[in-house]
C-alpha cells in the first residue's frame, strides 16, 4: 500500500512540475518555447491547465498526508497490543548469604614479613 502511494505521489510531483512551469505567468512561462502546446487544447489550455494543476494538487496533499499518517503507524512498538503472561512466583525466602567458613577466612591479617 506504501509503495502505491509514493508512486501516486511521485508522479503527482513530476507533473505538477511540468504544469507549473508550462503555464502562462507574468513571464510567459515555458509557453513561449513550446507553441504545441497552446494549439493543444485551442483557446480553452490556460483553464485546462489551471484545473488539472488545482486537481493534482489536492491528489499531492492527500497523497502527502496519507504518507504521514503511516509514517506515523510504522512508528509504533509491533508488542504494543500483546498481553504479557503473569510472571512466574519468586520464592518467599530471599538467599542467605553463604556463611563464611574457616578455610575461607585469612589466617592472619597481618602483612608478612621478609625473609631473609
Amino acid at each position: 500500500m506504501t509503495t502505491l502511494i509514493i508512486v501516486i505521489h511521485v508522479f503527482a510531483c513530476v507533473v505538477l512540475i511540468t504544469l507549473v512551469l508550462i503555464q502562462r505567468g507574468r513571464g510567459s512561462g515555458l509557453v513561449e518555447s513550446f507553441q504545441g502546446v497552446e494549439s493543444m487544447f485551442g483557446t480553452k489550455t490556460n483553464a485546462f491547465l489551471t484545473r488539472i494543476t488545482t486537481i493534482l494538487s489536492v491528489v499531492f496533499f492527500i497523497s502527502c498526508l496519507s504518507l504521514a499518517i503511516m509514517s506515523v503507524r510504522q512508528s509504533k512498538s509491533l508488542m504494543a497490543n500483546v498481553k504479557v503472561a503473569a510472571p512466574a512466583p519468586e520464592p518467599s525466602a530471599a538467599k542467605a548469604p553463604e556463611p563464611v567458613t574457616p578455610q575461607t577466612q585469612p589466617e592472619n591479617n597481618a602483612p608478612v614479613a621478609a625473609q631473609q
